[in-house]
């Protein structure tokens, strides 16, 4: 097999090339797309109850926290 018949390039030898030849890139990418995968997914799952529980939670009832005056 000579080099002219490999293919140069493609996806995955481009990702190896940039984040994983080093240990330090690749454990910083990791890092990172962990913290950043993260807080999407606690941004996404905070929206969906938001969505599912409108009118009842503790800011949507107007009556709650408010007393009678006996004084």
């Amino acid at each position: 097999m000579n080099a002219s018949s490999r293919r140069s390039g493609g996806l995955l030898e481009g990702l190896y090339k940039v984040f994983m030849r080093r240990t330090s890139v690749y454990a910083t990418f990791v890092i990172v797309g962990a913290l950043v995968g993260e807080r999407a997914v606690d941004y996404g799952v905070h929206k969906l109850w938001e969505k599912n529980n409108v009118g009842k939670r503790y800011e949507d009832i107007p009556v709650l926290g408010q007393r009678t005056s006996d004084e």
